[in-house]
Parts: C-alpha cells; structure tokens; sequence
C-alpha cells in the first residue's frame, strides 16, 4: 500500500510540475511576443469584416446599377425621335400673296432616329446651302414647327419674284429704260431713235411696253451699236 501511495503520490507532482511548465511556457511566450496572437486575430477579424462587407454590398450594388440602368433606359424611351413611321409635312408659304400649300412627303432616311434638336441643326444646314431647285423657286428659309414620334411638320417659305415688265422711251433723242411703274428708270442706252424704223419709234415715243428681261435683252442685242 505504501508503494502504491508512492507511486499515486509520484504521478500527481508529475502532473502538477508538467502543467505549472506549460504555464510558464506560455506566459514566458506572451511575454517575449506579445503582440503574436493579437495580429492573427486582428487580421482574422478584418478579414472577415471585409468579406462581410464585400458580401453585403455586392447585392447593394449590382440593385444600384439596375436601377440606374433603368432609369437611364426610361429617360431614353421618353424623347421622341423620327421613325419611317412618322408623318413627315412640309408647309410650303408663299410670301408673296401668303399662300400656303401643304403636302405629305416620305421622311429623308437622313432624318430617321434623329431628336427634335439633331433635326434642327439637320435644317439649320439646309437653310444655309438649299438645293439650286430650291433658290429657283425663290426659296428663302425653312423652320420646324411641330415635332413629335407621330408627325413632324416643316415649314418652307418663298419669295418668288413676279416677272417686272419695262418701258422704252425716249430722252435727248436716246433710248432709255423705265421700270414698270414709268417713274423710276433702269437704265440708259446708246441707241439713237433716229436708227429705228417709223414703226417702233412711234411705239417708243408713245412708250413701248416690254414685258420680261429676256424680251429687254433681245432688244438691246439687236439694235445697241
């Protein structure tokens, strides 16, 4: 029984001693590196904390882009553009008697997908360099002057001068050249009424109507000297 008690009495200091070793161990290892298991900790903890942040926004933000994508694609569906399907007017206004006849045209494929703004600087070119066909009309401006997905109206105005006619008269035995109205005169000339024959400078002296600036010019041509 003593040997017994001995040997129990052996192993329990051995026990003890071992982990008042450990103990020490472990605080002498705290002591001389203090800072060992905090810093993996720490790294642990923010580690996690971003993975957590990382995890929360990543939802946050991919809902943030959808919307912003769906608003951007709302803005975009409401301004109106030209289709091949738009009711493409022109107005054309005659300045001369205030005239205005209307037609219905196929839309310019050049005008197609354009904003109310791109189809304006699109007419602002073609006020600055219309067609000759246009100028020999007496084209002067074109304007936008109603706007929409549906129907675009174009207003084109002209100012088509009237053929003036002229008079030949006489002054110092000369030909001279009145405008119609006889008061006030375009020119003169070099041709002596003495050269003409009886006929035309009876009708000259009388005042001989010509009616175009063709007709003037045939004149001139045939008898200026």
């Amino acid at each position: 029984m003593k040997f017994v008690r001995r040997v129990s009495l052996f192993l329990v200091m051995s026990v003890l001693l071992l982990g008042a070793g450990g103990y020490m161990a472990l605080k002498a290892e705290q002591f001389f590196y203090p800072n060992k298991y905090q810093v993996k900790e720490g790294k642990s903890s923010k580690s996690a904390l971003d993975s957590m942040k990382s995890e929360d926004s990543d939802p946050w933000t991919a809902l943030e882009g959808q919307a912003e994508e769906q608003v951007i694609e709302a803005a975009v569906e409401q301004i109106p553009v030209v289709t091949a399907d738009t009711m493409y007017l022109i107005e054309e206004v005659n300045l001369v008697d205030g005239t205005i006849q209307e037609k219905q045209e196929d839309v310019p494929v050049k005008y197609i997908g354009l904003d109310r703004e791109s189809l304006i600087k699109e007419l602002e070119s073609y006020d600055r360099n219309p067609p000759l066909t246009e100028l020999e009309m007496g084209f002067e401006t074109i304007e936008l002057t109603a706007f929409s997905k549906d129907r675009v109206v174009i207003c084109k105005y002209y100012k088509e001068e009237e053929e003036k006619g002229y008079y030949l008269m006489v002054e110092d035995h000369f030909i001279v050249v009145y405008e119609e109205d006889k008061r006030r005169m375009h020119m003169n000339t070099d041709i002596l009424l003495s050269a003409l024959s009886d006929q035309l400078q009876a009708e000259i002296i009388q005042g001989k109507f010509i009616e175009n600036d063709e007709e003037l010019y045939n004149f001139l041509e045939s008898y200026s000297s």
